[in-house]
């Protein structure tokens, strides 16, 4: 009898826990999937209780791993992917246009990142980090001047050999290789496709390259190596990190990239999808997950701040992309291109 009482006070306990947890959640749940190490844990916990909404995050290493998934059926309310993918979703019709009535808080947003060419309007796309690509070094190993007369050719200076990384990204990589050369990161022309391919050859036979991911910033950080062709937001962690490095976005132009939150076409929870979107654009959670991230926001008076004399990221010259000139481009999909480039760079990386 005393054990049947105790299994039936256990229950109601279990009951009981169930219904209290279930109360903190009573607007329903939010399924979002983006990059990695991309949102502070601190501003979804402070949305969870301010909302009631229980949110889950998954997360990719790439845009074209996170469209294969969609490809696979799986449903999320809420994405993050960057400008080129944005573009194939928005001709694929795989996410919403936006209603802005539910999103008063895009008035905050800086206009550099707003009506661009992947999404012009804003239809379907609210920013959420930006940023461009460039040379992150360390000044008492690699030549400030070898830098900046060089641009992108400096990662095939021998003198550097055994010094270097490179992000293990097809596009970007190509991207550095075509903007040295002088064409646009767009091209689809063979014979300047095969001219990049074999700069990025050379890089591979000559300089012993490290072909990484997200390990760059701490390699460079702790000075596993001394030069990279880096983000601006992962060079705005490594110079708050290490005051011996610096960032430099050559001269011959580079890739502007904006990351934005998008809106399935088959979310489940479009509405909690809506309020999130309006909260973390908004200045306290904006800032709060700025500082987190590394990247730029979106939010222009969040920028304005953490730069400003004692802000997080005073002085740091990665922080905040220089506005665009007239050889910085933002990427465009081309998914015949991509198959091209992909094969190519397994080359590339086959000939160490």
């Amino acid at each position: 009898m005393k054990k049947l009482l105790s299994l039936f006070i256990s229950v109601l306990l279990l009951v009981s826990l169930t219904g209290c947890l279930s109360n903190n959640y009573e607007n329903g749940e939010l399924y979002i999937f983006l990059p990695g190490e991309y949102l502070s844990d601190e501003v979804v916990e402070q949305f969870e209780y301010e909302y009631k909404i229980k949110v889950s995050v998954t997360t990719f290493d790439s845009n074209e791993s996170m469209y294969t998934k969609l490809l696979g059926g799986t449903v999320y309310d809420l994405l993050i992917p960057s400008d080129y993918m944005i573009e194939r979703l928005i001709n694929e019709k795989m996410i919403q246009k936006l209603d802005k009535s539910k999103l008063p808080n895009m008035s905050a947003l800086d206009p550099q990142v707003l009506d661009m060419a992947f999404d012009p309007g804003n239809q379907y796309s609210v920013p959420y980090f930006w940023g461009n690509a460039g040379i992150c070094y360390d000044t008492t190993q690699i030549d400030s001047e070898d830098v900046e007369s060089e641009g992108w050719a400096v990662l095939q200076n021998t003198k550097y050999k055994g010094m270097i990384y490179m992000y293990d990204s097809i596009r970007d990589a190509f991207m550095v290789a075509e903007k040295a050369l002088g064409y646009s990161m767009n091209t689809d022309d063979p014979d300047e496709l095969n001219a990049a391919y074999e700069w990025l050859l050379q890089i591979s036979k000559t300089m012993e390259p490290a072909f990484v991911t997200d390990e760059i910033i701490d390699g460079l950080t702790y000075g596993e190596k001394a030069m990279g062709m880096v983000y601006s937001g992962d060079a705005a962690l490594i110079l708050s990190e290490n005051e011996d490095m610096a960032f430099w976005a050559p001269e011959e132009g580079t890739n502007y990239f904006v990351d934005a939150m998008v809106i399935h076409k088959d979310a489940k929870n479009a509405e909690n999808a809506y309020k999130f979107i309006n909260y973390i654009i908004e200045y306290d959670a904006a800032f709060e997950n700025a500082t987190f991230v590394g990247y730029t926001s979106s939010n222009a008076e969040v920028v304005k701040d953490i730069t400003m004399e004692g802000g997080d990221f005073e002085d740091n010259d990665a922080y905040v992309p220089r506005e665009m000139n007239e050889n910085d481009e933002v990427f465009h999909s081309n998914e015949e291109l991509l198959k091209i480039i992909s094969e190519l760079w397994v080359k590339v990386k086959n000939t160490k």
